[in-house]
């Protein structure tokens, strides 16, 4: 199955996430990432959370300084926000998030919890196993299902509002055996990287004054 860096996310961003996430993922693309996630905190102020991956679902230490690198000028450019902030690029992490169908493919059999934006069987939350994904849906068994009634429910991607994994000993199993083959290049797998145009230029300006 060939990889699509532009398969479409399901669970996207609105605002002014999603109006950085437009500017952020060509980028991400060219350097053979998928972006998967934008997000903005009020950690240290206000922090830029970029999420990305590459073509087997990992990303190490210098893929995170290489989109660093080349996301930080196309970000100084556009200039989305008005204020200070600090850029944070990561890997999905082990509890990931699941944005598109093949995440929930690549899971298959593991806990996740999921969201949608409208009610479906009386209800929009769901948290149990990932059965079965198609192109349309993803069905999910609930272990909570009352008795003599069918476990399983099909969620249209089309509805999915968040979505992400559920940390189990058999997710964090998993994550071991994949670093064991794959070990990343450093204990963290979170690069993070202050953007210097205010701070550095009020910097200067206390230090000619």
């Amino acid at each position: 199955m060939t990889f699509d860096l532009t398969e479409k996310r399901y669970v996207k961003e609105t605002g002014l996430e999603a109006r950085i996430a437009r500017i952020i993922e060509p980028v991400a693309n060219d350097l053979g990432y998928s972006l998967v996630r934008v997000k903005i905190t009020q950690e240290n102020g206000m922090t830029l959370q970029i999420m990305a991956e590459d073509k087997d679902g990992r990303f190490t230490i210098t893929d995170c300084e290489r989109l660093s690198k080349d996301v930080s000028p196309v970000l100084d450019v556009e200039d989305p926000i008005d204020r200070e902030y600090h850029l944070e690029v990561s890997s999905p992490g082990i509890d990931r998030p699941l944005v598109r169908a093949r995440d929930f493919a690549a899971y298959i059999g593991h806990e996740a919890k999921i969201e949608l934006s409208d009610l479906l069987d009386g209800r929009k939350r769901f948290r149990g196993l990932i059965k079965a994904v198609d192109a349309d849906t993803v069905t999910i068994t609930l272990p909570d299902a009352p008795r003599d009634t069918d476990p399983d429910h099909k969620l249209p991607l089309a509805l999915l509002a968040d979505a992400k994994l559920v940390m189990t000993d058999a997710l964090m199993n998993m994550a071991q055996v994949d670093q064991e083959e794959f070990p990343i290049d450093d204990d963290e797998d979170i690069e993070t990287v202050e953007l210097p145009s205010d701070e550095e230029s009020a910097d200067s300006e206390q230090e000619t004054n």
